[in-house]
């Protein structure tokens, strides 16, 4: 199998990226990983604003999975701009980063990709979907396809370095969102994002916000199928698969399904050096 690899325009070394929200902006990997090694970074979500995020507790560990609710904290924007991105460029030049962008409204996210693109420091952006849309309620933008459709359409304007659109596992047609995303201008898919889910300790729900998403390997077999059936869709269109990975077998079910690049979440928080050795044993594996 060889390993490098040309996605949507960015030349990848390997398949394996980290996913978003899991290494934040890269800093807290320095010095536990060569983080070169790794094929890529997809960031901790940026938003227009700052966010402080949901209330604590916000992980919990469950049978089989883990459940989060950080609420996409971040330092916003101009914070990542002025700091995070050249950090990046500065001290991981080789490193192929793809910013997670977040939005409450179809016209934040683009703004979001307006006060980034001109900088070094990424190659490209993956668009969260599974926010909520404050302007219709609370529901996702991911939900269905007029509002895919908007966003992908909105970010394309702003800017022509690729984008990646991340769907949730709940939908349910996720390749009709892919086709939808892609016919807007997206140069690929992130399949997929966490599953909502809940735990108690009695009466008291475990996390602060009640509620959270669900990731780990519970997640594998739904984001397993997710890239299955929209590669089966979409032949030829960039998927990156997301959910569950922590051996390198489940690094090539993902690809057998039919990604081309694949991300690792959960399993890398609680072994941060887990990617690294992934990516040494698929080139043992190559060689």
């Amino acid at each position: 199998m060889m390993l490098s690899r040309s996605v949507a325009g960015i030349a990848f070394p390997n398949p394996v990226l980290l996913a978003g929200g899991t290494a934040g902006f890269g800093r807290e990997l320095a010095g536990v990983i060569q983080i070169e090694r790794i094929g890529g970074l997809i960031t901790k979500a940026v938003s227009l604003a700052p966010r402080q995020g949901n209330r604590a507790p916000r992980v919990a560990e469950v049978s089989g999975a883990m459940l989060n609710s950080v609420g996409l904290a971040n330092p916003g924007v101009d914070h990542v701009a002025a700091d995070e991105l050249p950090w990046l460029s500065e001290r991981a030049p080789a490193l192929r980063v793809l910013v997670n962008v977040v939005g409450f409204t179809i016209t934040e996210y683009a703004e979001v990709i307006a006060a980034l693109d001109a900088l070094p420091g990424h190659a490209g952006y993956e668009i969260n979907l599974s926010c909520p849309n404050s302007s219709a309620g609370g529901v996702e933008f991911g939900a269905d396809a007029a509002s895919v459709t908007a966003v992908i359409a909105g970010c394309r304007r702003a800017t022509r370095r690729p984008l990646f659109a991340k769907l949730s596992p709940v939908l349910p047609n996720i390749p009709a969102m892919a086709v939808a995303a892609r016919d807007a201008g997206a140069d690929g898919v992130s399949l997929v994002n966490t599953m909502p889910g809940a735990a108690y300790d009695g009466a008291a729900p475990r996390l602060g916000n009640g509620f959270g998403g669900v990731s780990g390997p519970a997640l594998r077999p739904v984001g397993l199928l997710a890239v299955q059936r929209t590669a089966a869709a979409l032949p030829g269109f960039p998927i990156i698969g997301v959910g569950g990975i922590s051996r390198v077998e489940h690094v090539r079910d993902y690809l057998r399904a039919g990604a081309v690049l694949v991300a690792i979440g959960t399993a890398a928080l609680a072994d941060p050096r887990l990617p690294e050795r992934l990516v040494a044993e698929l080139e043992l594996s190559d060689g």
